[in-house]
């Protein structure tokens, strides 16, 4: 599994805001950054000040696993954010909050997610790594080896699934995942706020602050999307790569823009981001869906980066007082 599939190590399901004031050190030491090809973060540290509201009775605590490169964070229940900032004669005043993906249950790191900070930092845009909270698993399970797929077995299937209101979540009935897409919600929501508070002390424009998602990740962001408030919660635009909607959508003359990527054969995922589009077409926003015919969970930024960063420049994303 390579690039963005690292993400999602196929655990996808088929498989108020108070914000912290002072980012204490967590996560990747600048040494560590280093060793990564990526700068040391600007900032890093605890979302929220205090318990993360909603978790504080959570009992698991985080647990890192996997090799260099391809690690998964797994039991987060105190949000946390890492901030890149690019080279100040590359800096545009954009900035985008990205999410990992790993079906709420999991979030994946490791080079693919390094790869796509640093192309975003080559093109002058400030990353905002959020770690979002996940659901609890219990650690004698993470220590199960997984069972391996018997040699020459067909590629995954999805199963079929009725999209309705771009809604492609596939576990609707399930409140503990509804509960925790709540609470990865909020945290996305506080790290947009966080960013515009910020936004002078990171090179921010306030109008130019949007969110990437992978898998999972793009259902947080829609989610901050649609769960309403003011402006500085609100992404000004999503990219979503392969992370569809996981609850109803509904698009107006005020929805951002919208850049989606996923694969063809991803069943439910790509039916629902199909569905997003029409959506978005049919508000007469602007909205770009790129369907490649490629094995699922192996797009790199290398595949779709091209695009999206020109898109940007033609959004007016990537320049001081561009309009959207």
């Amino acid at each position: 599994m390579t690039g963005a599939g690292i993400f999602v190590k196929r655990i996808l399901g088929w498989g108020a805001l108070t914000l912290a004031s002072g980012l204490l050190a967590w996560g990747a030491h600048p040494a560590q950054a280093a060793e990564r090809d990526l700068p040391a973060p600007a900032y890093a540290g605890p979302l929220y000040t205090g318990p993360a509201e909603g978790s504080q009775q959570w009992k698991y605590d985080r647990i890192v696993t996997g090799a260099p490169g391809s690690e998964n964070v797994h039991n987060t229940r105190e949000p946390r954010l890492e901030v890149y900032l690019p080279a100040a004669g590359k800096a545009n005043g954009a900035g985008v909050i990205m999410l990992p993906g790993g079906g709420l249950r999991v979030l994946g790191t490791g080079k693919g997610m390094d790869d796509e900070i640093r192309a975003f930092l080559d093109h002058g845009v400030a990353v905002i790594l959020l770690e979002y909270r996940t659901l609890q698993v219990d650690p004698e399970v993470l220590a199960r080896p997984p069972a391996p797929r018997p040699a020459g077995a067909e590629p995954m299937k999805f199963p079929k699934l009725e999209i309705r209101s771009a809604n492609a979540n596939p576990a609707p009935n399930d409140a503990a995942l509804a509960e925790v897409l709540r609470l990865a919600t909020a945290d996305g929501q506080a790290a947009l706020a966080l960013a515009h508070s910020n936004a002078q002390k990171w090179g921010l424009d306030p109008d130019r602050i949007g969110m990437i998602g992978t898998s999972a990740g793009g259902g947080v962001a829609f989610g901050a999307l649609m769960a309403g408030g003011p402006p500085e919660t609100t992404p000004d635009f999503i990219i979503s790569i392969f992370g569809p909607a996981l609850q109803d959508m509904t698009a107006d003359e005020n929805s951002p823009p919208l850049f989606l990527v996923t694969e063809a054969d991803h069943g439910p995922v790509t039916d629902g981001l199909l569905a997003l589009f029409s959506m978005w077409k049919d508000a007469d926003r602007k909205v770009e869906l790129h369907v490649y015919e490629v094995p699922n969970f192996s797009m790199t930024v290398d595949l779709w980066g091209g695009r999206l960063f020109d898109w940007m420049e033609e959004r007016g994303l990537l320049k001081r007082g561009g309009a959207q």
